[in-house]
C-alpha cells in the first residue's frame, strides 16, 4: 500500500458506529476537565475582579483548544494509530498546559502561551496533512486555520513577554482573533476565505462529545464539593448546603440533557448546513454551558466555606452567576435547535435576578438555597411543560 492510501485511512467514515465518541477521545477530555478545575480552585482562592477576568480569558482558551480538537476528531479516524498518537501528544501538552494555568499571568506566563500555540498550530497543520492525498479543499481549509493560529500565536508569545497590563490587551485581542476566526471562514491574502460547508461534520458525534464533556465537568462539581465538604462538616449548615449543591447539580445534568442534548444532536445531524449550525450549538453556544458549571462550583465552594457568613455581592456573583451562566447557554442551545424560547429557563434567571435583590439582607446559605431552588424550579417547569406538549402531540 503506498503511504498516500494509508493516508486515506486517516479520515473518520461517516457510518452509525463510527459516530460514537471513543474511548481516546474520552481519555482527553480528563486532561481539559483537569485545566477548567484548576481555574475553579484559582478562583476560589482569590475572587478579585483581576482575577475574575484573566480567569475568563483562560476558560476561553482551554474550551477554544478543546472544542478544536473535538472537531478535528469529528474529522479524522481515533482508531487509527497516528491520530492515536496526536491525542496523546495534545494530551501530553494539555497537562503541561493545565500545570501552567495558576500562574499563567506570572512566571508561567511563557511556557502557557508556548504550549497554548504548539497544540493549536500544530493540530490543524497535521489535520491538513491527514486530508491532502483524499480531500484537497478540506486540506486548504486547515491550512488556513493553521496559518491564523500561527498569527494569533504572535499576539500570545508577545503578551507573554510583555508587562502584566500588555499582557491582558494582547492577550484579549489573541483570543478575540481566533474566535472570529470561523465566522470570517479564516481569510488568508491570496487565496480568500474557505467555501462554506468545506468539512464533512457529524452532528450526532460532536453532540455527544459536548455532553460528554459536560457531564464530567458536572461529576468533577460533585467531587469538589465533597472534598469542601469534609473539611467545613463541623459547622451548622454545612450539610444543608452539601445537599442543596449536589441537588442544583442534579438540576442542571436534568435540564440539559433531560430534552435539549438529544434535541441540539438531531438539528445538527439534520442540518442542512451541518457546519455552520454545529459552530452555533457546540463551538460557541456550548461554552456559557461550561462556564456556568465552573462558576457553579466556585459559587458552591463558598457557599460552603462561608455558609453562615454575612451575603456580599462578591460571592453572590459566583453563586448566582453560575447557574445564570448556565441557564443563558441552555437558552441559546434550545432556540438554535428547536426555534422556541424555553420559558421555563427565562423563569429561573428571574428568580435568580430577584434573589441578587435580597443579597444585602440575607446570609451566603441563603444565597445558595435560592440558588438550588432556581434551578430546580426551571426543571420542574421545563418537564411539565413537556409532558403537556407530549399529550397533546399524542
Amino acid at each position: 500500500m503506498e503511504q498516500g492510501d494509508d493516508r486515506r485511512q486517516w479520515i473518520r467514515k461517516r457510518d452509525a458506529s463510527r459516530s460514537r465518541a471513543s474511548f481516546p477521545e474520552l481519555f482527553f477530555d480528563l486532561v481539559f476537565v483537569f485545566g477548567l478545575i484548576q481555574l475553579s480552585h484559582t478562583l476560589a482562592a482569590d475572587f478579585t475582579s483581576a482575577t475574575i477576568g484573566e480567569a475568563a480569558l483562560l476558560v476561553l482558551a482551554v474550551w477554544w483548544l478543546w472544542i478544536n480538537t473535538t472537531w478535528v476528531t469529528n474529522l479524522l479516524d481515533t482508531d487509527r494509530e497516528p491520530v492515536r498518537f496526536l491525542l496523546f501528544a495534545l494530551m501530553l501538552a494539555g497537562i503541561l498546559l493545565a500545570i501552567a494555568l495558576p500562574e499563567a499571568f506570572g512566571e508561567h506566563a511563557l511556557p502557557f502561551a508556548a504550549i497554548y500555540v504548539l497544540i493549536q498550530t500544530g493540530r490543524s497543520a497535521f489535520t491538513a496533512w491527514a486530508f491532502f492525498p483524499q480531500d484537497r479543499q478540506s486540506a486548504e481549509t486547515f491550512l488556513r486555520v493553521t496559518a491564523w493560529s500561527a498569527a494569533a500565536g504572535c499576539l500570545w508569545t508577545a503578551g507573554a513577554l510583555a508587562q502584566f497590563e500588555w499582557r491582558l490587551v494582547l492577550w484579549g485581542l489573541a483570543i478575540a482573533f481566533e474566535y472570529a476566526a470561523p465566522l470570517l471562514r479564516y481569510p488568508v491574502p491570496g487565496i480568500g476565505s474557505a467555501p462554506k460547508e468545506t468539512l464533512s461534520v457529524s452532528g450526532e458525534h460532536m453532540a455527544e462529545r459536548c455532553a460528554l464533556f459536560v457531564i464530567i465537568c458536572l461529576g468533577e462539581t460533585i467531587l469538589t464539593g465533597g472534598r469542601n465538604a469534609v473539611s467545613h462538616m463541623t459547622a451548622d449548615m454545612t450539610f444543608i448546603v452539601f445537599c442543596s449543591a449536589f441537588l442544583s447539580t442534579g438540576c442542571m445534568w436534568w435540564i440539559y440533557f433531560h430534552y435539549g442534548q438529544a434535541e441540539a444532536a438531531e438539528a445538527a445531524e439534520d442540518a442542512t448546513e451541518p457546519e455552520a449550525v454545529a459552530h452555533n450549538l457546540f463551538t460557541y453556544g456550548h461554552l456559557p454551558i461550561v462556564a456556568g458549571i465552573i462558576m457553579a462550583a466556585v459559587g458552591e465552594e463558598f457557599a460552603l466555606s462561608h455558609a453562615r457568613e454575612e451575603a456580599s455581592f462578591k460571592y453572590a456573583s459566583a453563586i448566582l452567576g453560575g447557574p445564570a451562566l448556565f441557564l443563558a447557554g441552555n437558552i441559546w442551545v434550545k432556540l438554535a435547535a428547536a426555534r422556541h424560547l424555553p420559558l421555563s429557563h427565562v423563569a429561573g434567571l428571574a428568580m435568580l435576578a430577584a434573589i441578587a435583590g435580597l443579597v444585602p439582607f440575607v446570609s451566603n446559605d441563603i444565597v445558595a438555597l435560592g440558588a438550588t431552588a432556581s434551578l430546580l424550579v426551571t426543571a420542574v417547569i421545563e418537564y411539565v411543560a413537556l409532558r403537556q406538549r407530549t399529550t397533546v402531540v399524542a
